[in-house]
């Protein structure tokens, strides 16, 4: 199935002045796309909103799955949605199990479908040795990765994961940029990082937001002809845009 989710002209402010988001619309289908910007562009805000773990502003735009307003489906489109957000916010007490566990009951699966899809998954994101024990013990690129495995229960046809890799060394992206790339075939995946290289070689498309604006999209080779000078790369397009790279 081609899934499809739309944004139209998304608007939100925090107060009377930060505009976090400017008329933002989209169109995303199957396969994988890089919201690409520094931090404080907007990505994790238009990413909260499109979870509905943020309101937009009032009258502020309309989010379609497959033809229907989210706000009408409500539960019926959270129920095909997985998200990781940015924070690391884990119970370090618990073990990965439990704490998968704990996430399947929060998105309705029965204990049954818990119980076959969390080894599986475990196995997918590389954990299955550690899936009894503490996550306090854990590295951060482990943390990671239980955040992917829940983000991946339930089987979502829609995957949305805020800075995957902030925070890794080189090899632990690579190992979660692979891991990405092998779920993309029949799901929409938004990746929102201000990191050229863990997207560069797997987005279907890439958008360029800055100050809550989309001010470039497209394909790699769409995006690079536009690129000033004799470096055709993606991080000079984005030097070209923000006027430097963030670590």
């Amino acid at each position: 199935m081609v899934n499809n989710l739309k944004l139209e002209k998304i608007n939100k402010h925090y107060g009377k002045k930060k505009h976090a988001l400017c008329d933002f619309s989209f169109e995303f289908t199957n396969g994988i796309y890089g919201l690409l910007g520094p931090n404080g562009a907007g990505k994790s805000t238009l990413m909260n909103i499109v979870t509905d773990n943020l309101l937009p502003d009032k009258d502020g735009g309309k989010i379609l799955w497959n033809g229907e307003e989210t706000k009408v489906l409500k539960d019926k489109f959270r129920s095909r949605m997985g998200f990781m957000p940015q924070q690391q916010n884990l119970y370090e007490s618990m073990t990965a199990r439990t704490f998968l566990n704990y996430i399947a009951a929060l998105k309705c699966l029965d204990k049954k479908t818990a119980e076959k899809e969390i080894p599986e998954i475990v196995g997918r994101v590389e954990l299955s040795d550690s899936l009894d024990k503490k996550m306090g013990g854990f590295s951060g690129g482990m943390k990671q990765r239980v955040l992917i495995a829940a983000a991946l229960l339930g089987n979502p046809d829609l995957i949305i994961l805020d800075e995957p890799t902030a925070g890794l060394d080189p090899k632990q992206r690579v190992i979660i940029r692979n891991m990405v790339s092998a779920l993309s075939k029949d799901k929409i995946i938004i990746i929102s990082t201000h990191i050229v290289s863990d997207i560069e070689n797997i987005a279907k498309e890439i958008l360029f937001i800055k100050e809550g604006h989309l001010i470039d999209s497209g394909t790699i080779p769409e995006l690079l002809e536009k690129v000033e000078g004799e470096e055709r790369t993606l991080e000079s397009l984005y030097m070209q845009y923000y006027g430097e790279m963030q670590s």
